[in-house]
């Protein structure tokens, strides 16, 4: 990808930055010129993404850690400031989510409070702990990762999921106001469904792009460089007067309105197991009678009627 913005002599420090997005937003803010700290959990896959970073010039301080463990966040954070001496940028990236489809009314308690200790209460301690480094050294930028399945009801969302970036998201609101007399700005970006090389053999195996791709105005699933550079935007100093928004790169999905034409594949899984409840929609058949009806149009609406 082409790289526009200048992080020289910026240390950034990324969750969850061993694979997926957070691997994409660390070589390219490598190659941008920043020194940079990397956490996850799986300290194996870090070196493998700290090792081509390092081919870029980047200092690479590599510290494993449970975003959703307390003693870890401080942790990696008292390490990246004694290894770098600051902490410029903070990209809060660390997520999981449940791909089992398992409908709201079934959910368990262990997965709903297993997804929010990562994507809510893992986040918010980055964003305290870091927040007071930065607020102590007088500025820095954050970039909360969110989703647009924080800002309402999407067929393909998950309940604990939707619940932890909506909250995150409002958090991203909220700091972005507390701190910004101080020097300290608190961004989000909210992605629509992006495709790394990690996802993309079971997205596309499975035909939910083309799913996907139908539910989104630009008909198509985001690639990874199209929210690496927004993300890196907020975080750069070109987006020095913005604090406290929320950015969707979406396609234009959050923009339109409307639901599922046919019912997602998904909603047919766990029937024998933990079935949804009740009969919901069921879809429009193909090429419905009314839809026949309506092709061509109405002459004297729709086009001009044929004359004699």
């Amino acid at each position: 990808m082409q790289i526009t913005e200048d992080f020289t002599e910026k240390t950034v420090l990324i969750t969850g930055a061993s694979m997926g997005l957070g691997e994409g937003f660390a070589h390219s803010f490598a190659a941008a010129g920043a020194d940079l700290v990397l956490t996850a959990r799986s300290a194996e896959l870090l070196e493998g993404v700290a090792a081509v970073c390092r081919e870029s010039g980047s200092t690479v301080t590599v510290i494993p850690g449970d975003v959703s463990v307390e003693a870890d966040v401080a942790r990696v954070v008292a390490r990246a400031v004694e290894a770098h001496g600051k902490i410029d940028v903070l990209i809060n990236n660390a997520g999981v989510s449940d791909m089992k489809g398992v409908a709201p009314e079934q959910f368990d308690m262990e997965t709903w409070n297993w997804i929010l200790s990562v994507d809510l209460n893992g986040a918010f301690m980055y964003l305290r702990d870091v927040g007071k480094h930065m607020l102590e050294s007088g500025g820095g930028s954050i970039v909360n990762i969110c989703s647009i399945m924080g800002h309402g009801a999407n067929e393909l969302n998950i309940i604990a999921y939707t619940a932890a970036k909506g909250a995150l998201r409002n958090v991203t609101l909220q700091l972005g106001c507390e701190w910004a007399d101080r020097g300290v700005r608190v961004n989000s970006v909210s992605p629509g469904f992006i495709v790394t090389e990690m996802v993309r053999p079971a997205i596309e195996g499975m035909g939910m792009d083309k799913w996907i791709a139908s539910r989104t105005p630009m008909r198509r699933i985001g690639e990874l460089d199209e929210i690496v550079s927004p993300v890196m935007f907020l975080a750069s100093d070109g987006a020095s007067y913005i604090t406290g928004h929320d950015l969707n790169v979406d396609g234009g999905t959050n923009a339109a309105n409307g639901y599922y034409q046919i019912p997602p594949i998904h909603q047919a899984w766990n029937a024998d197991t933990r079935p949804r409840i009740g009969e919901g929609y069921p879809g429009v058949v193909p090429r419905p009678d009314w839809y026949e009806a309506m092709a061509a149009g109405i002459p004297g609406i729709h086009y001009d009627p044929p004359t004699e």
